[in-house]
């Protein structure tokens, strides 16, 4: 491979994901106004909406009936997590074929590196084709449409996403810093408010402004940071993409309950049982939490909370669910409104060895073995044929509980890259199976097969 050739980074990114996954689900909805609505009952604010409902005004964070009132005849869609999550893996798996590296950051976007397309699979091609029959083969296949960009990093190509949309745009070598010179700086991907207000001191309000200024400056104002932004501005920032798997930080639940609960004992047990799940979870990732807090938001929105350190890291439900019972009580003594919401957070996380034995020699080791049986049988049978004595009781309550609905489906980088290869290891360590797949590919596009590096 050529050290030296300059990097090629595709950035691909669904359109309108949760609408158009709706669509995809219910073809009768295709050239319909679609927006899919959140809240307990589906029709509390717009979590999306196509392009369709957009040119109506709608747009994410609306309340739904604002957004009916903008557009009678449109279409609001409850949201179907489960399917979002079915046709996210379907198009990240077209996606895996076409690239020896894919990175997903999210259930409707990932990055692929094409590096060395060039020399292999569209040299009597462009890339200009080759992108369009990936997102083709997307829409033929999955039924979801998608937007491209490339560029010489993860970041230039996630904005030449967003200026094509809906479509596909290539910045060429050579031309970055043409491409950025008036767009804005907030475009970029993870600039925060303080970070603008303090480029707009400078005068910097476009990425041409940061290019004008002297890097010392940004150095000294920026740190490091500064010094890849005027790269970047100047179009020299040539950045390889890198998967990275690394530990979550945090593990949280937020849930909004089916109704609002008057009983504070019902609402203390829907909290045992969601620590439950967490900590499962917790522990299949083999980490442990240091501290946790426990918020309750009431009808009126107002909110009372509480948190715990302890003094060493912790996997046990019976030592979670003491301290969040202790919490809960003491937060809600003197409340008399009906709980909305309650969220729970884990983090200060480390790492836990439960690699299960038979029997184990340690807590650790055994409670390893048990999650992992407990969690076959749950994927084998059904998601609650093992339960704790708090997850039954909870769904004894009412029948709100017995179907909970599907969470949302947001998930780590680390959890996507395990569902796509089976692994969070290197997947250059497929690399043969890669290059069949390519090849396969190429053939379905016309292009000839790649020579071996």
């Amino acid at each position: 491979m050529n050290a030296t050739a300059p990097n090629r980074i595709l950035h691909v990114d669904g359109d309108s994901f949760f609408a158009s996954c709706e669509i995809a689900i219910d073809p009768k909805l295709e050239g319909r106004a679609v927006w899919v609505g959140g809240g307990r009952r589906g029709d509390g604010i717009v979590i999306a909406a196509n392009h369709a409902a957009k040119k109506f005004g709608i747009k994410t964070g609306m309340a739904c009936f604002e957004a009916a009132r903008l557009c009678p005849r449109g279409v609001l869609c409850r949201p179907h997590y489960d399917e979002y999550r079915r046709l996210s893996a379907e198009m990240f798996h077209i996606l895996e074929e076409y690239s020896p590296m894919l990175v997903p950051v999210s259930i409707d976007e990932g990055f692929l590196d094409c590096t060395t397309m060039d020399r292999h699979v569209w040299r009597d091609g462009t890339s200009e084709k080759y992108v369009k029959e990936i997102c083709e083969r997307i829409r033929r296949e999955v039924g979801l449409p998608v937007s491209a960009g490339l560029g010489n990093s993860s970041r230039l190509a996630k904005l030449a996403t967003d200026a094509a949309k809906p479509g596909f745009l290539e910045v060429p070598t050579g031309a970055e810093k043409e491409f950025l010179r008036d767009r804005s700086v907030r475009e970029l991907s993870g600039i925060g408010k303080n970070r603008q207000r303090s480029l707009a001191a400078l005068g910097a309000m476009t990425f041409g402004h940061v290019a004008k200024l002297p890097s010392p400056l940004l150095r000294q104002k920026f740190g490091i940071w500064g010094t890849q932004l005027w790269l970047f501005a100047n179009g020299l920032w040539n950045e390889p993409l890198l998967l990275e798997v690394q530990d979550r930080t945090t593990i949280s639940s937020n849930t909004t309950l089916p109704y609002d609960e008057p009983d504070y004992e019902a609402a203390l047990t829907f909290t045992l049982s969601e620590a439950t799940r967490l900590v499962g979870q917790l522990r299949r990732e083999q980490l442990q939490a240091r501290e946790l807090s426990l918020t309750i938001r009431f009808n009126d929105f107002s909110e009372v909370a509480g948190s715990h350190r302890y003094h060493a890291p912790q996997f046990l439900n019976s030592v979670f669910n003491a301290t969040l019972t202790e919490i809960f009580r003491g937060i809600m003594g003197d409340q008399f409104k009906p709980v909305r919401q309650i969220r729970l957070a884990l983090w200060n996380l480390s790492r836990l060895d439960t690699q299960p034995t038979l029997w184990g020699k340690t807590d650790e080791e055994r409670w390893g073995a048990l999650d992992d049986a407990t969690h076959a049988l749950n994927e084998q049978f059904a998601k609650t044929t093992v339960m704790t004595g708090a997850q039954l009781t909870l769904r004894q309550l009412d029948d709100a509980h017995r179907q909970p609905k599907a969470k949302c489906p947001f998930v780590p980088q680390r959890e996507m890259v395990k569902k796509l290869w089976g692994t969070d290891a290197d997947p250059l360590m497929h690399k043969s199976q890669w290059e069949r797949q390519l090849a396969q590919a190429s053939r379905r596009s016309g292009y000839p097969r790649p020579a071996a590096d």
